[in-house]
């Protein structure tokens, strides 16, 4: 059902897992683990799904929150859960409240989660590329460290999330990031297509940890466009003309001692 990091797996007092698409309950485009409330697929069959996540983690369905994420680089701090119609807009979430698990929906997009188990503070980020260039890391991280995380203690780990073969992009795009640093370069390659590149999101979000000052990074390999029946895509669902796609959740929670 779900992937784990090393690295997370390793520390005490969390738990953590990058989920697939798969064991859960929706059927069609949405078969059968999608977590995304804003998906179309239907309401009691998603919360269903949620609990099946909700309770590998350990909490309750209710204390499993995620924000209604819009692209940006606003993280919101949790010391209670949340309903989800009640979700407010954001790309990242921090606690260092027990009993409370973050979750992140991608379909593509890049899931990153952090923990510093000494100050016992969590965090997870929803990284698109307009995310990651516009800094989500770095305000994940800023707000762990308002509640005392030290990001010399931070562990991270970029989840499942498009490949750069099969990331696709036009020259705005790639002149967007050169725009910014001519460094970014290297996280482009020619694609087959003229005046086409393919696009290292996982490459560039590793190193935005980087610069950051975390070190104890780790990036799983897996590719959500590639790995159909393992992971939803938004990318494949486009090239395939399909009418909708799931969400899938990764999460990380500090469970109730």
């Amino acid at each position: 059902m779900f992937l784990t990091c090393p690295t997370l797996a390793a520390l005490p007092s969390i738990r953590h897992g990058f989920f697939t698409r798969k064991d859960g309950k929706s059927t069609g485009l949405y078969e059968s683990l999608n977590c995304g409330y804003g998906s179309g697929d239907d309401i009691d069959t998603v919360r269903a799904n949620r609990a099946l996540v909700a309770s590998a983690m350990g909490v309750e369905v209710d204390a499993l929150c995620t924000a209604y994420q819009i692209h940006s680089a606003k993280v919101i701090t949790l010391t209670t859960p949340w309903h989800w119609k009640e979700a407010p807009e954001a790309d990242a979430l921090v606690t260092a409240t027990p009993g409370i698990a973050l979750g992140i929906l991608t379909a593509d997009c890049i899931p990153i989660l952090f923990a510093d188990t000494k100050q016992q503070v969590i965090g997870a980020a929803h990284a698109g590329w307009k995310g990651a260039i516009g800094g989500i890391a770095q305000a994940t991280i800023a707000a762990m460290e308002q509640l005392g995380a030290n990001r010399e203690d931070i562990a991270a780990t970029v989840g499942p999330a498009i490949a750069q073969h099969s990331y696709e992009v036009g020259v705005e795009f790639r002149d967007r990031f050169l725009a910014e640093s001519s460094g970014n370069t290297s996280y482009f390659s020619p694609s087959p297509r003229p005046e086409h590149f393919l696009f290292d999101l996982k490459g560039y979000a590793k190193q935005q940890l980087e610069s950051a000052g975390i070190t104890q990074i780790n990036v799983l390999p897996n590719d959500t466009r590639a790995e159909d029946g393992v992971f939803f895509s938004f990318r494949r669902a486009t090239l395939q003309k399909e009418s909708a796609y799931g969400r899938q959740i990764s999460v990380i929670s500090l469970p109730k001692l």
